[in-house]
């Protein structure tokens, strides 16, 4: 079937992950279609993951996610199931903050493939980690374009086949291993799920925070109150103009700079065709 519409459909709460998965689609519009228009569906607020949504099987997607914790973001479980492939053909890619993407690859590849997409490309890139502005700085960055564009060659050459042959395997395990666990010092895991970021007095009440959460959890009649979960994705914290939010809790931070001490060395993007 000649694909007639390729799409980019994304959860990205700090833009990393926007920026490849759109990078891609557009590289891909260009060679296949000839044309650079791609259709964008962003399902990082909560009221886009309302909307019914579903392709077909001249549909090409590219579909994208940050990895938490070596997985898919558990949160997106339920919504990623209401989404129908019919025969649409998807390139599922990750961005993980420069440690290691573990079974995420896999694990969304799986999914899609359930819902009835055909997966013929996979990609694993590296972002701005979501704790922190050090660990993968400015990632993406030119060397990350470039690999996408390569990226785009691939698969552009191997859609061109009469009939593409299934993807090389993607790196990951199954059954899919445990979501990394932060440990203390005594080699114990700890467990920050439920720690969320506070409020300094420099907060001027711009609301950007509100606007920006992906989970819809900042009052915004009291921007220091935190209604519902938080998924540590950063976005409130890197988009505050004044630097007003910020973490306390000891076992967050010790993770933090563990991670930023023993994954300093630049990580590469993976891709399979």
């Amino acid at each position: 079937m000649t694909i007639s519409r390729i799409q980019a459909m994304y959860f990205s709460p700090t833009g990393t992950t926007r920026h490849v998965v759109c990078g891609l689609a557009t590289a891909l519009a260009e060679k296949v279609l000839g044309s650079a228009e791609v259709e964008q569906k962003d399902f990082t607020l909560p009221g886009a993951r309302k909307d019914v949504v579903s392709f077909g099987p001249q549909d090409l997607v590219v579909f994208g996610v940050p990895v938490y914790a070596g997985r898919v973001p558990n949160v997106l479980l339920k919504y990623l199931d209401t989404i129908e492939g019919r025969g649409a053909r998807a390139v599922p890619v990750v961005l993980f903050g420069n440690r290691h993407y573990d079974d995420a690859l896999v694990e969304l590849a799986d999914i899609l493939q359930a819902k009835g997409f055909s997966i013929v490309a996979g990609g694993a890139f590296v972002g701005e980690h979501s704790f922190s502005k050090t660990l993968g700085q400015g990632r993406p960055d030119g060397k990350d374009n470039a690999l996408v564009a390569d990226f785009a060659d691939k698969i552009a050459a191997k859609l061109s086949g009469p009939e593409p042959a299934a993807p090389a395997p993607l790196k990951g395990h199954r059954p899919y291993r445990p979501y990394y666990k932060p440990k203390n010092p005594d080699g114990v895991s700890v467990d920050i799920r439920k720690v969320a970021p506070k409020t300094s007095v420099d907060c001027t009440d711009c609301k950007l925070c509100v606007t920006v959460c992906p989970m819809g959890s900042i009052d915004p009649e009291d921007v220091s109150t935190i209604n519902g979960i938080c998924i540590k994705c950063g976005a409130c914290i890197k988009a505050c103009p004044v630097q007003a939010k910020y973490y306390d809790n000891e076992n967050y931070l010790r993770h933090k700079h563990e991670l930023e001490v023993e994954f300093a060395d630049r990580k590469e993007p993976e891709v399979f065709v």
